[in-house]
């Protein structure tokens, strides 16, 4: 089957669910979500989710109308117009809305762009993380077993005899 074909409502659900999935994911920091990249590509695509949500808000008060137009809606109190137009003025309202977190998620997206993670303190020199010696030593400061290179003079370095 077509997933197109798909009745709206079960592509409401489906988004409803991906974003609660999205929230578990990403509560306490679990799998996955290490590097400032991980919420650069978090963000990306719920900001497409944003910025597609007025087109649906719009489609379903355009349907909304048209039944209303055809006096196909009844309601089970007061009058169908009214609770009709409160739905069509609410969903404009939540398109605006909409409009507005996508700008704010974009401005977000843009911002996180530049940025990565920091790993000065674990790529020292002698790739042990932690030493302050720019050469190949044995026995540096930091006590780091690196291999000694027989040459070096380094004031930091000192080989066994």
């Amino acid at each position: 089957m077509n997933p197109h074909l798909k009745p709206p409502a079960h592509h409401a659900e489906a988004a409803a669910e991906a974003v609660r999935a999205l929230n578990h994911t990403t509560q306490a920091r679990k799998d996955g979500f290490d590097y400032p990249s991980d919420a650069y590509e978090v963000v990306g695509p719920l900001n497409q989710l944003a910025m597609r949500l007025p087109q649906s808000f719009a489609q379903l008060s355009s349907f909304l109308v048209g039944l209303s137009k055809a006096g196909a809606v009844t309601a089970d109190h007061g009058e169908a117009k009214e609770h009709l137009g409160d739905a069509c003025s609410a969903l404009a309202s939540s398109a605006l809305i909409a409009q507005t977190l996508a700008e704010h998620l974009e401005r977000a997206h843009s911002a996180l762009s530049p940025l990565g993670y920091d790993t000065s303190d674990e790529e020292e020199p002698c790739g042990e993380g932690m030493c302050i010696c720019y050469c190949v030593g044995a026995r540096h400061p930091c006590g780091c077993d690196c291999p000694h290179d027989e040459d070096c003079d380094c004031p930091f370095c000192w080989v066994d005899d």
